[in-house]
C-alpha cells in the first residue's frame, strides 16, 4: 500500500499532477452550500429524496454510472454512483445525505452564513460537507482527464442518523465487493481522522402497570412510571467509564393525567461499548432486567445496532498510507482514540475491510444549532481524497 511517485499514480497514457488544475476553495464551498440548502431530515423521505435527486444529477453529469434503489420502511432512496473505469475490488466511499435537523432550521437558528473561517448550516458538518468533498474530488479527476487504478463506488445513504436500519444489508453487500472503505463523516478537532469507533446498541423498554384514580383508589393502581424510575437508575448505573461502556436513557413518555396512576411508561436506551464481548454482556444485562413490582410487566426489545469498529492491522496499514499521503501534501494526519459516535464505517470495519473514517471537513457542533465547518480545511481535505483515490492500489 505504498504511495507511488506521481509518474506511476495512474494507468493512463498522459500523467497530469493533481495540482495541474488548482482546486478552488470558493467553488467547493459554493457546492457544499447548495447541498446544505436542501433540508433532508431522516424521517422525511420526500425531503431526503430531493437531496438524492440533486446528488444523482451531479454525479451523472460527470459520467458516473448510477444505480438508485427505492427506500423502504419509510426512508429515502439509496444512491450508488460508480466510476466508469477501474479494477475491482475497488474503493467504497460512504456518505449519508440525511441530517438530524428538522425542516425550517435553515430559516432560523442555522441559517447558512459565514463568520470568518466558519460556515454554518444544518448538516454542513455532519455530513454534507464530507459528502460533497468526495463528489468534488471525483469531479476534479474528471477535469484532469485522470483515471484511477481502482474503481470507485460512491454510496449515499438516507437514514444513517437513525441507524441505517433500512439499508444496512445494502451497505454490507456493497462493502464486501471492495478492498477499502473511506467514510466521509466529519473530521475531529484539528482535522483528525477516525480509525476506531464504539459499537452502538439501541433498546426500547416498556412498563405496563394498572391504572386507578389517584385520589379515590390509589391503592388499586400499579404505577408504570414508578417502576420505570427504578429501572432508569439501574440502567444508568451500568455505565462503566473504566471499561468505556456508557448507557443513556434518552427519551421517556408515560401517563395520561395527573390524577391517574399511570398504566404505561416507555423509555429508549442508548448503549456504547468498545468491543463485541462487552456488547454481548451488556445486551444480556439489559434484557435481563426484572420488575421491582411483580404486578408491573416489563417488555424489552432491541440490541446492538452497530458493531464495534476496532483498529486492526488492515486499518492501521491504511491509516499509515493516508498519513504518508498527507505528509507529501504538507500536513500531519493524526487519528483519534476510539470515539463513542457510530457510523456506517462500523459495518465495513466489522467485515474486515480496511476502513478510514472522519475524512470530511474540520469543524464542530454536529447536531447543534451552531453546526459549522472551517473554510480553511476544504482544499486540504479534498487534496487528501484525491491522493487516496490516485494511490490506493
Amino acid at each position: 500500500m505504498s504511495v507511488p511517485p506521481d509518474d506511476q499514480a495512474d494507468s493512463g497514457a498522459a500523467v497530469i499532477r493533481s495540482n495541474a488544475i488548482p482546486l478552488d476553495g470558493d467553488e467547493i464551498l459554493k457546492g457544499i452550500v447548495e447541498w446544505v440548502n436542501i433540508e433532508s431530515p431522516s424521517s422525511d423521505a420526500a425531503s431526503v429524496n430531493r437531496m438524492v435527486d440533486r446528488v444523482e444529477r451531479d454525479m451523472a453529469a460527470i459520467g458516473a454510472q448510477i444505480k438508485r434503489t427505492p427506500g423502504k420502511d419509510g426512508y429515502g432512496d439509496v444512491l450508488i454512483a460508480t466510476t466508469p473505469w477501474g479494477d475491482m475490488p475497488g474503493i467504497l466511499v460512504l456518505s449519508h445525505v440525511d441530517t438530524v435537523h428538522p425542516i425550517g432550521l435553515l430559516d432560523g437558528a442555522l441559517k447558512v452564513r459565514r463568520e470568518g473561517d466558519s460556515i454554518f448550516g444544518p448538516g454542513i458538518y455532519d455530513m454534507k460537507g464530507g459528502a460533497y468533498l468526495a463528489y468534488y474530488a471525483y469531479r476534479h479527476l474528471v477535469r484532469l482527464g485522470r483515471q484511477t487504478k481502482l474503481k470507485i463506488t460512491f454510496m449515499f445513504v438516507p437514514d444513517e442518523e437513525v441507524g441505517s436500519n433500512s439499508c444496512r444489508e445494502m451497505i454490507e453487500a456493497e462493502a464486501i465487493k471492495h478492498k477499502y472503505a473511506l467514510v466521509m463523516e466529519p473530521a475531529r478537532d484539528g482535522g483528525k481522522i477516525v480509525t476506531a469507533r464504539k459499537g452502538v446498541g439501541r433498546f426500547n423498554i416498556k412498563a405496563t402497570g394498572r391504572p386507578s384514580h389517584s385520589g379515590v383508589r390509589p391503592q388499586d393502581g400499579r404505577s408504570a412510571i414508578k417502576e420505570m424510575a427504578r429501572q432508569i437508575i439501574d440502567i444508568e448505573a451500568m455505565t462503566d467509564f473504566a471499561r468505556a461502556i456508557t448507557l443513556n436513557v434518552g427519551t421517556i413518555k408515560g401517563g395520561t393525567g395527573t390524577n391517574v396512576v399511570p398504566q404505561f411508561c416507555e423509555v429508549t436506551v442508548d448503549l456504547r461499548v468498545p468491543d463485541k464481548v462487552a456488547g454481548e454482556e451488556m445486551v444480556a444485562r439489559i434484557h435481563g432486567l426484572k420488575p421491582y413490582d411483580p404486578d408491573v410487566k416489563l417488555e424489552i426489545s432491541g440490541g446492538m445496532n452497530r458493531p464495534a469498529f476496532t483498529k486492526d492491522a488492515g486499518i492501521a496499514a491504511l491509516y499509515e498510507h493516508a498519513r504518508q499521503c498527507a505528509k507529501e501534501l504538507g500536513f500531519e494526519l493524526i487519528d483519534v482514540p476510539m470515539t463513542g459516535g457510530g457510523s456506517d464505517g462500523n459495518f465495513t470495519a466489522a467485515l474486515g475491510i480496511p476502513t478510514l473514517d472522519g475524512l470530511g471537513p474540520d469543524g464542530k457542533g454536529a447536531h447543534t444549532d451552531y453546526e459549522q465547518i472551517y473554510y480553511s480545511s476544504l482544499e486540504e481535505r479534498t487534496r487528501l481524497m484525491l491522493r487516496l483515490f490516485e494511490t490506493l492500489l
